[in-house]
């Protein structure tokens, strides 16, 4: 993998047009500070001014994903100025990429950390990972776009339940419930993770942000409204390069070669 920027609380690099990013504090399970923040606007950046990136994975190293915020590293009387400088954007750009984003879940997902995750477009989880709505513990309420997200997975009887015990969700029970994509046993973690991210970055990306695009709309849209935008959304996608390559190498029964443009 080759390293696009060196940070101190990310790890971030790219390898076939995969862009890697890791929450990198394993000592602290990859809690969240301000300078870690900083570090993710930076590399989400990269992200978004690269042409060569066409898929975006997002996981912890060590032992978990994240336990959510550092409460050490915590202005006690501004949370809701941390929320708007740092975590509401940092869900806006990862919900507002134009390639796929997948959370590769390695361990617990906590508080912000969990939600974070959720609004990734696909997530993986391991076996042994777990989702946990921790901010009841602490007085607070769900944040990083959870009460937005959860009822829209679970529907809003679990979800309140959840954030009203805050009970971990086990990520066999997240599949069964179709909160997260697939639960995979440890070990085949990255692996998969890595194969499902290579066979995205090879596919038409711009077809894929329209479909992102698309299916987020169609939370707040009536379906004469969706309709509507399914046809300019697919007016727009059928002047790409990538579809007259599809179609072409449909017609000539070959493998298509896509390039995102």
């Amino acid at each position: 993998m080759n390293k696009a920027t060196e940070f101190t609380c990310i790890e971030f690099g790219q390898d076939a047009g995969v862009a890697w990013l890791t929450l990198n504090r394993p000592d602290k399970l990859n809690a969240f500070t301000a300078d870690m923040h900083l570090e993710l606007q930076e590399a989400l950046s990269q992200v978004q001014q690269s042409s060569d990136i066409r898929c975006l994975v997002i996981t912890g190293a060590g032992r978990g994903f994240s336990a959510g915020q550092d409460l050490a590293d915590l202005d006690m009387g501004g949370l809701g100025d941390v929320i708007e400088k740092h975590y509401n954007p940092l869900v806006r750009t990862i919900t507002g990429l134009n390639i796929p984003v997948i959370a590769c879940v390695n361990g617990v997902a906590a508080g912000a950390a969990a939600n974070l995750a959720l609004a990734c477009d696909i997530v993986l989880a391991a076996r042994s990972a777990k989702f946990i709505q921790s901010f009841h513990q602490l007085g607070l309420v769900p944040d990083g776009g959870g009460t937005w997200t959860l009822p829209r997975l679970i529907g809003l009887a679990r979800a309140t339940a959840l954030c009203m015990t805050g009970e971990p969700v086990s990520a066999e029970k997240a599949e069964q419930w179709g909160m997260i994509w697939r639960c995979v046993d440890d070990d085949a973690l990255q692996s998969e993770t890595a194969e499902l991210a290579h066979r995205l970055a090879l596919k038409a990306t711009t077809g894929l942000a329209f479909t992102k695009q698309l299916l987020r709309l169609s939370q707040t849209r009536t379906l004469d409204e969706q309709l509507n935008l399914e046809r300019d959304y697919q007016q727009a996608a059928s002047q790409t390069r990538d579809f007259a390559e599809g179609v072409d190498a449909f017609l000539n029964k070959r493998k298509p070669t896509f390039t995102g443009e």
